[in-house]
């Protein structure tokens, strides 16, 4: 073991390490609550899970789908449970406002909105930005997470020298600017135990019997993060007032829970993700519910209307049946079953999935 450490020191690569000892930019030792459980489960397997802390994960989809909604929804979630924590929003859509933030009920004094134009801005200030995190004393570290707000808007130097000259040709660099920013983030963001979140735009691709779903930007972000997430929608009424959206989300990427699953969140426009939405279908899928007509039957015997249980979840998700729950979010997102989690900080105690014995 002492001949590999020495050897370990000689490739002079801060990253390397033995295994046993922890792969200090891949292992996944905790998750951030998103603030919806089926979406946690989505991410992780766990409906105590969510956001790998250590991953870059991208939320795509067309234009008004709720990407901001959904990145803002986490970071109001991230600053509540971390009271001591900060976020760093690199926003290129002009579109985040003062009273946006506030509205939100996220804390204005610790999330940082940095605009960025161009791909090599991007790319320069958050590895500035990590870099000097690493270099403080990781014991004075606040908890900090990133955010890209939106991949698909970044332009690049030449494109807007370009544009100001008048011509109208393509920057072919673009993809391997964001390749490169990526590759690096990708370790670094690991070794900070820092989360980022990458809202990105998708598009039709037309080629083969059915049109598929894909990202822009390149092949970067595809590669470097750990799940991507591709978002739709419906309208969610109230009367006649819409109130809000009933988004599909689809795991199309993930390294941690089985791809291609589709859930339903609900993002409120007053209230953000519900964190309950969702759990009534799984319910059912696994026998912890049983559809009894147009009623649902409760593990007590009981029968309600599902719109009632949903409205109101913390009477209807006892700790009970919110841990039969739990087991079939394992069954269903999770590779060879459930991974457990400790509830109240999000970290694995699952001695299987980071064995670091």
């Amino acid at each position: 073991m002492s001949f590999l450490k020495d050897l370990v020191k000689a490739t002079g690569n801060e990253y390397a390490n033995v295994v046993s000892d922890g792969i200090e930019a891949g292992d996944v030792d905790g998750f951030v609550d998103t603030g919806s459980y089926i979406f946690n489960a989505l991410l992780s397997g766990s409906l105590y899970g969510g956001l790998p802390e250590n991953k870059i994960t991208a939320i795509a989809g067309e234009s008004a789908t709720g990407k901001t909604f959904f990145a803002l929804g986490i970071c109001k979630r991230f600053l509540e449970d971390n009271p001591d924590a900060a976020v760093m929003y690199f926003e290129s859509e002009s579109a985040i406002t003062t009273q946006m933030i506030e509205e939100r009920g996220i804390d204005p004094n610790r999330i940082v909105i940095v605009p960025v134009v161009t791909a090599q801005e991007f790319r320069t200030q958050t590895i500035k930005v990590i870099d000097r995190y690493l270099e403080t004393d990781e014991s004075k570290r606040p908890k900090m997470m990133f955010v890209l707000d939106s991949l698909g808007m970044l332009s690049t130097t030449k494109e807007i020298e370009d544009t100001a000259e008048g011509k109208e040709t393509r920057d072919m660099t673009r993809a391997q600017i964001l390749k490169g920013a990526f590759r690096v983030l990708t370790l670094k963001l690991g070794r900070a135990k820092v989360p980022m979140i990458v809202t990105n735009h998708t598009y039709d691709s037309i080629g083969s019997l059915f049109p598929t779903k894909e990202m822009g930007g390149g092949s970067g972000l595809k590669y470097a993060a750990s799940s991507i997430v591709f978002l739709s929608k419906r309208k969610e009424k109230d009367g006649k007032d819409v109130v809000g959206n009933i988004i599909h989300c689809k795991n199309a990427k993930s390294r941690l829970t089985i791809e291609n699953k589709i859930v339903d969140t609900k993002l409120m426009y007053d209230s953000g993700l519900d964190r309950y939405y969702g759990l009534l279908e799984l319910g059912l899928k696994y026998g912890v519910f049983k559809q009894k007509s147009t009623r649902i039957e409760l593990p007590d015997g009981t029968t309600q209307f599902g719109k009632t249980i949903n409205n109101n979840p913390e009477k209807y998700f006892t700790p009970e049946i919110m841990q039969q729950l739990e087991d079939a979010a394992g069954k269903e997102f999770k590779y060879g079953g459930a991974v457990e989690f400790d509830k109240e900080t999000g970290e694995i105690t699952d001695e299987e999935y980071t064995d670091k014995s």
